[in-house]
């Protein structure tokens, strides 16, 4: 039960800090800043921008709130699979824009998202009864 418990502590660490990095560092500047404001290695148009700031800040959303507030929980590996998508799309992005460092780091978080969709579908969903009583028990 104590692993069980730690793997919840780990992957909610995982969501947090996956969802403050696309709802604040990447999604919020794409909502908030203007096109000539933002470094983009190869021009996009600006509603393009918006609707990525604005499905990374949803994404974010989506890694946290459902857990929380124990609404739909099986929104949450969704969440995170869509943003895996998302940073496989970034990466390719970044390597015609020839910043390969950048596109590594998208494909990091991207495989960091995957681990969080894996494990909340498959080893530790938010909605399984065994990990509450087990968070109760410690």
């Amino acid at each position: 039960m104590r692993s069980s418990t730690r793997l919840n502590a780990l992957l909610w660490t995982l969501q947090v800090l996956l969802g403050l990095f696309f709802g604040l560092a990447s999604g919020a500047p794409k909502l908030i800043l203007s096109i000539e404001q933002l470094s983009l290695p190869l021009p996009l148009p600006h509603a393009f921008v918006v609707a990525i700031g604005v499905a990374e800040v949803l994404g974010a959303l989506g890694l946290i709130l459902p857990g929380l507030t124990r609404l739909q929980p099986w929104l949450t590996p969704l969440a995170a699979a869509c943003l895996v998508l998302l940073t496989i799309c970034a990466s390719v992005y970044q390597v015609l824009g020839q910043q390969p460092g950048n596109a590594v780091f998208a494909l990091v978080i991207g495989a960091l998202a995957g681990v969080v969709a894996y494990a909340r579908w498959r080893v530790a969903p938010l909605g399984d009864q065994r990990l509450a009583a087990a968070a109760a028990a410690a």
